[in-house]
C-alpha cells in the first residue's frame, strides 16, 4: 500500500515535471514573439514619422468651420 502510494506520487512529479518544461519552452516562445513584436512596432513608428510632413501644425487649422 505504501509502495503503491510512493509510485503515484513519483509519476505525478514527473508529470508535473514534464508539463513545467513544455511551460517554460511556452514562455519563452511567447517572449520572443513579444521582443519581435515591440521591434516591428518600433520601424512601424520610424516609418509612419518619416512619411508625415515636416512642417508645424497649428490645430485651429484643422478645426471645421462653424455654420
Amino acid at each position: 500500500m505504501m509502495e503503491d502510494r510512493l509510485e503515484k506520487i513519483e509519476i505525478k512529479l514527473s508529470l508535473s515535471e514534464d508539463l513545467l518544461e513544455e511551460l517554460n519552452k511556452t514562455v519563452y516562445r511567447q517572449q520572443r514573439q513579444i521582443e519581435q513584436m515591440q521591434r516591428e512596432i518600433v520601424t512601424l513608428r520610424e516609418q509612419l514619422r518619416a512619411s508625415l510632413p515636416h512642417e508645424a501644425r497649428n490645430l485651429n487649422d484643422e478645426i471645421p468651420p462653424h455654420y
